[in-house]
């Protein structure tokens, strides 16, 4: 079984633990319906990505 030859110092730990760190989500204003939604993503209020129609919405029908 493998171990370690020498202790592995709380300076190295935490370097190598560096790239662990929370990043913040990129939240941007749709420039079409003006709510918050997710870069690169289908703005689902209006079906609309980068200028196009993807999804198709549903109306509201009153009965």
């Amino acid at each position: 079984m493998a171990v370690p030859k020498r202790k592995t110092s709380s300076s190295k730990k935490n370097m190598r633990r560096s790239h662990h760190s929370l990043k913040d989500i990129n939240v941007i204003i749709d420039k079409e319906s003006g709510e918050p939604r997710l870069s690169h993503k289908i703005d689902k209020s209006t079906g609309m990505y980068k200028g196009r129609q993807i999804l198709k919405t549903k109306s509201k029908q009153t009965s």
